[in-house]
Parts: structure tokens; sequence; C-alpha cells
């Protein structure tokens, strides 16, 4: 559900080659890494807030190269996180390595040895192996993200470190291992709450919500939502998630009012970008409607981009075709058959 925004183009560096008028990858990370500089000196939030964003525009454009060159850039080579994250990259040729000659030509990196960037770090090598589907080093990579992540309590942290918390369950989730990380993130979530960490909180939850959900242990799932505790949303993302959730426990509890508010709310306040988290909370809130007796709007099938993902379910409601009788599905509800019908078109 992350929402990428579009990088502006930095002045280029004067320069008689054509290839050098264009920032590169590496110049970009630099000056995001300045970005996240100032904001923890000035604890300024909102910056760290940024950078993130800008990075998550770069993400496709992130190679090993870039990595290894912007790693020496930020970390204190032969430093313990610099010596581990270099373990966690691909081997590059020589020839492959980007080098910004702006600024390398002219002066020698800087070293930084704020916690911040040595996080930042951490998440783009991290976010680099998952979409390298690398997702051995990947788990590796994030549990020592984890670990380092404990020792720390800053609020110019919070940020990335809730960013971690999401590509740490994701690496678990993609290896079929996310049973093993629950305890972790229990622990993690007291944390938070300990250091009123709100959007940690936020976070952590939604993750220990979807890691009971992908295991069908909703009970458990409904009595850490009701006993969590409960603050104003600081993350539209991760209250459209929650929303989601919340739904789709409502459902498995037959409590389809309050199920079809959360799901249709959730789909109306996720991003436009997040085309797949809207298709999902359409196709529950159809079962939904379905369940309440009610049959849901054309236009309901018909939005952009989900009409292919949504076509069983507009055959699913159009009871004159003879494609089902309502009555028969709101018999099979009662008598619990219901279940086995969200699962299977879940």
């Amino acid at each position: 559900m992350t929402q990428d925004v579009e990088m502006k183009e930095l002045p280029a560096a004067p320069s008689n080659s054509a290839a050098s008028s264009t920032p590169s990858t590496l110049h970009h990370l630099k000056e995001i890494a300045a970005l996240i500089e100032t904001g923890a000196y000035a604890r300024e939030v909102r910056r760290i807030v940024r950078a993130v964003r800008l990075t998550m525009a770069l993400r496709k454009k992130l190679k090993a190269s870039v990595l290894s060159a912007f790693l020496n850039f930020a970390l204190t080579p032969g430093s313990e996180p610099h010596n581990r994250l270099f373990s966690y990259l691909p081997k590059e040729d020589e020839h492959e390595m980007e080098v910004d000659t702006a600024t390398s030509a002219t002066q020698a990196p800087v070293k930084h040895p704020l916690p911040e960037l040595e996080i930042y770090c951490y998440l783009l090598v991290l976010i680099f192996l998952i979409d390298q589907k690398r997702y051995n080093e990947a788990k590796a990579c994030s549990s020592a993200s984890i670990a380092r992540l404990k020792n720390l309590n800053r609020r110019t942290v919070e940020v990335l470190a809730s960013r971690l918390y999401f590509y740490y369950s994701l690496s678990y989730e993609l290896t079929g291992d996310l049973a093993e990380i629950r305890g972790n993130l229990l622990a993690l979530h007291r944390i938070a709450t300990l250091r009123h960490d709100e959007l940690g909180q936020e976070t952590l939850l939604n993750l220990l919500l979807r890691n009971y959900l992908h295991y069908n242990l909703y009970d458990q799932a409904e009595k850490l939502r009701s006993k969590a505790p409960r603050f104003e949303a600081h993350s539209n993302q991760q209250f459209c998630r929650y929303l989601f959730y919340l739904g789709k426990i409502r459902t498995i509890q037959l409590e389809y009012t309050d199920a079809k508010d959360s799901l249709l709310q959730a789909a109306r306040k996720a991003p436009v970008a997040a085309l797949g988290f809207r298709v999902q909370c359409n196709k529950w809130a159809v079962i939904v409607r379905l369940l309440l007796g009610e049959i849901p709007e054309r236009t309901v099938f018909m939005q952009k981009g989900m009409v292919n993902a949504l076509k069983p379910y507009f055959e699913l409601t159009n009871v004159s075709l003879g494609y089902l009788n309502l009555s028969c599905l709101i018999s099979f509800a009662y008598q619990g058959l219901a279940f086995g019908l969200l699962i299977s078109f879940s």
C-alpha cells in the first residue's frame, strides 16, 4: 500500500559529458542521506518521512553496485554494520560499480555515525533483497535490523522502524515462516507501547492481525485487537489495513453490518495506487452484502482495473441469469457453509 512519490529532477552538475547531465541514483541517495541527517539533528520527523517517500520512488533503480557505493559513503568501512550489510549483497564486477563523479572527484565521502542512517541502510538493503527475490538473505537482514532497533529509542527512528517491521514480516511470509516471528512481533509491540511509539504500535498491531488471520486464528486476532491500546490513527495506510482486518474478523463472527462498514470504509480510504488492496476489500464487501440480502450496484464491478478480478463476484450477484439463488446463499450462511465460500473467493 505504499504510495510512491515522484522524485523531482535535481539541478545537473556542470559537465561536458551527456551521461553526467542527469543526477545518478547514487547522487539521489546521498541527498536523501543528507535529508535524514538534517532531520535527525533537528529532530524533525517530517524530514524522515519525506526521505522514506523519496526512497520509494527510487526503488526500481536500486542495484547492488549502487548500494555498495552508498554503504561506503554512509557507513564506516570495516565497521560491524558495514560488513554485515555488504555480506547480504550479491557480488558485482568492478566495472559495474556506479560512481558519482560530481562529488567523488572533489571530496572524500563523509562518514555519518547517526543511528538513523544505519537503520536507513538496513532498509535499503532489505528492500533490494526482497525485490530481487533473495528471501533467505532478506530474512537474515531483517532479523539483524530488528535486533539493532531494540537498542534504539529515538523519535526520528520510529518512521524507519515502522517500515522495517513491515518488511521483516513480509520476508518471513514470502518463505512460509510467518508463525516463527509471532513472538517477536508481540515483544516489539510491547516495546513500542512502553516507548509511546504510536506509529510502531499501529504497524505491529496490523502485522500481528495479519499473522493470526494468515493461519485462520480469528479468535486470537479479536482478543488482541480488543485489548490493544487505542489512539488516533497516524498513518492512513495502516488505518486502512486495520479496517480491512477488522472487516474480515467481523465477517467470520457473523456481524455482517459492522463488517460491511469496515470493508467499504477501507476501500474508500485506500490510496488509488493500492489496486490490489482495494480489490480485496471489494471482494469481501460483495460477499458480506450478499449475506445481508443486498445486491451490490453494478458500478462496484466496473471500477477501473477491477473488472476482471471482480467478474466472478458479478456473476455471483447476477440472480436474474440464474447463477445463484440468493435465498440459498443466505441459508448456507446460517448453516455455516458461507465460511467456505468466503475463503475460496478470497
